[in-house]
């Protein structure tokens, strides 16, 4: 059975970070990781991310400033902050790959590292803006990290997902996470399935584990019985169950970096199956519902990057475990 660092790719708002909690459970036999590669995306001087490319001050006052992805692997890859456990890390899928389905190029921090062969059998070394250009590889970790890593996905509804995401860009909420305008390129889906059919064509899915939230909301138990078959842990029904004054403090300090993200997940005692199942609404029940919350120009904006992620959704749905 798979003993590597387990990696649950995401996107924002996919109800992922419940499934966290349930792993922080485990810390007799894994050391958790809460999305370290935000830090070198957002904040670094290899940063992908365009959110506080103009804003020197927000990248400093992160601490973050001077992070690269090398600083981040090697935090995550250190064996005395694991102490021999083994290391789960749930990351946003985007925060891998350039925004707006740029050419993606090794970062520099990481060049040393990148061996892969290009089509006609020579290293690839052809100079870009942030390092060494690839032909397939759609992130910028060279191929032999990614081959560290047993990487499973986390997927959400757009529909459900989107307006999450939206309501934490807006006042008041976005005074607390600090992100203070929505980006559709944020949405994560298109990042999503080029990682996963990457990963795919280089036979790094030692098992395709896609997790669809609804699932997990209707099915806690099963699915999360499932998923640690898939890598390889000891399922216990006390997994579903975080109500301890420890936990608590453990999921705030895990948490703080990405305050006012996570306020639900904090707040949460455990994972049941829910009372209500999902409503399904038509296409104008959902229109009028985002347009009473967030005005005509959220509900138009919402609308938009809901039906620009569908499909990638829709395809990453048709390898989602089954219950």
């Amino acid at each position: 059975m798979s003993t590597l660092p387990i990696f649950a790719a995401t996107h924002p708002r996919a109800c992922s970070t419940a499934f966290e909690r349930v792993f922080m459970t485990r810390s007799d036999i894994l050391h958790c990781i809460h999305e370290p590669f935000g830090d070198a995306f957002y904040y670094g001087p290899e940063r992908l991310s365009e959110r506080f490319e103009n804003d020197e001050e927000a990248r400093k006052k992160s601490g973050f400033a001077e992070v690269t992805y090398k600083d981040v692997l090697d935090q995550i890859l250190d064996p005395k902050a694991s102490e021999g456990k083994r290391i789960f890390i749930k990351d946003i899928a985007h925060y891998l790959l350039p925004s707006n389905k740029q050419k993606a190029s090794i970062a520099p921090s990481l060049r040393h590292l990148d061996n892969t062969p290009t089509t006609n059998g020579t290293t690839n070394d052809v100079n870009g803006i942030n390092g060494t250009h690839h032909l397939e590889n759609p992130t910028v970790l060279p191929l032999p990290l990614l081959s560290k890593f047993h990487f499973t996905f986390l997927i959400r509804h757009p529909c459900r997902a989107i307006p999450s995401y939206y309501r934490c860009t807006i006042p008041p909420l976005s005074s607390k996470t600090g992100f203070p305008n929505f980006m559709p390129s944020e949405a994560g889906y298109d990042e999503l399935r080029r990682l996963f059919d990457y990963l795919l064509s280089q036979s790094l899915l030692p098992q395709i584990t896609v997790i669809d939230a609804d699932d997990l909301l209707d099915h806690p138990e099963e699915i999360i019985k499932i998923y640690c078959q898939h890598v390889g842990i000891d399922f216990s029904t006390q997994m579903l169950k975080w109500d301890g004054e420890e936990a608590q403090r453990k999921a705030v300090e895990q948490f703080e970096k990405w305050n006012g993200f996570h306020d639900d997940a904090i707040g949460s005692t455990g994972l049941k199956p829910r009372v209500v199942g999902k409503k399904v609404l038509t296409r104008e029940e959902e229109d009028e519902q985002w347009r009473e919350k967030y005005g005509e120009e959220g509900q138009k904006i919402i609308r938009e990057t809901v039906d620009a992620n569908l499909e990638d959704y829709e395809y990453l749905k048709g390898f989602a475990v089954k219950v």
